[in-house]
């Protein structure tokens, strides 16, 4: 039984990382642009098959892909929010909230329907990232569940470093928190509107590839994660990388655990998202602003 227990524990474990990657991204657009991306599933998506085609056509190696997949993601979002994005920080638009959602909403199906077209409407499968698996006892954990988990966890950690020791995280805070004050000591805020865009589709980007070894790629790929993505944001508190990251892995375990130990196996994963509503409910009573929020403005 205890060996079953961690067996879900990891499984959740690997998933959960993967939830906070794609959060810590939407949290970063978030709290310095103070909109919400609906864009964020089909970003995870295009990193998916931007890894992908990088192995098959490229010949590059599978984990060397996930960079090449957060590459192309980091411009494609800097081209976005320079293109689509900039009258929200003039007066040209009136209602900059209503507008963002409608413009990342097209975003999102912009970028799915074309990966219907250009991909195809069938399930693709790059490599492995390592062949076998990890067998201790009745334990067993594929190399591709580790890598991915092991991977994702850097990826955090260097997300953390950045936003704390460099300059442009730092800048990218002080943004977040003020945009008079940080323009008063001499920070472009429109130069970190378009780095935090990128930088949260690049992660999107990253999470799409490194999921893809262990399951499948498809056009609608994106659309559970990004549902995901929304409750880690609120779970670990609005605005809150730290938060995002912690949210995400409890939410992965809850999940791993709630499907594990259900009672009725064959109904156990459609009540999957159950238990990540159950988890946020629960967190919320306790306290209103998630786990690590903190009060944020609107567009201004």
């Amino acid at each position: 039984m205890f060996e079953y227990f961690l067996l879900q524990v990891l499984n959740g474990l690997v998933t959960g990382l993967i939830y906070a990657l794609i959060a810590a991204g939407l949290t970063i657009i978030f709290s310095v642009l103070k909109i919400v991306n609906f864009g964020h599933g089909a970003l995870y998506m295009v990193g998916g098959y931007a890894g992908y085609y990088a192995i098959q056509l490229l010949g590059v190696p599978p984990i060397l892909a996930v960079l090449v997949a957060m590459a192309a993601t980091f411009v494609i979002g800097v081209i976005f929010e320079r293109v689509m994005l900039t009258p929200l920080y003039t007066d040209k638009v009136d209602r900059k909230d209503e507008y963002a959602i409608i413009v990342t909403f097209a975003l999102f199906m912009v970028l799915e329907n074309a990966a219907i077209v250009v991909f195809g409407p069938f399930n693709k499968r790059p490599p492995s990232f390592a062949e076998g698996a990890v067998h201790v006892g009745l334990l067993t954990i594929t190399y591709d569940r580790l890598v991915a988990a092991g991977l994702a966890a850097l990826l955090l950690i260097a997300l953390s470093l950045f936003m704390q020791r460099t300059s442009i995280g730092q800048a990218l805070d002080a943004v977040s928190q003020s945009r008079d004050a940080a323009a008063i000591i001499g920070i472009d805020a429109k130069r970190m509107f378009a780095i935090a865009f990128g930088l949260g589709a690049a992660l999107a980007g990253g999470a799409g590839a490194l999921i893809a070894p262990i399951f499948s790629l498809s056009p609608t790929m994106g659309d559970l994660p990004s549902v995901q993505a929304f409750v880690i944001v609120v779970l670990g508190g609005m605005g809150s990388v730290p938060g995002s990251i912690v949210g995400g892995i409890l939410l992965g375990i809850v999940e791993g655990l709630g499907v594990g130990f259900y009672p009725d196996a064959n109904r156990a994963l459609a009540y999957s998202n159950a238990f990540g509503a159950l988890l946020l409910i629960i967190t919320l009573l306790v306290r209103p602003t998630g786990l690590f929020g903190r009060q944020h403005l609107r567009m201004e």
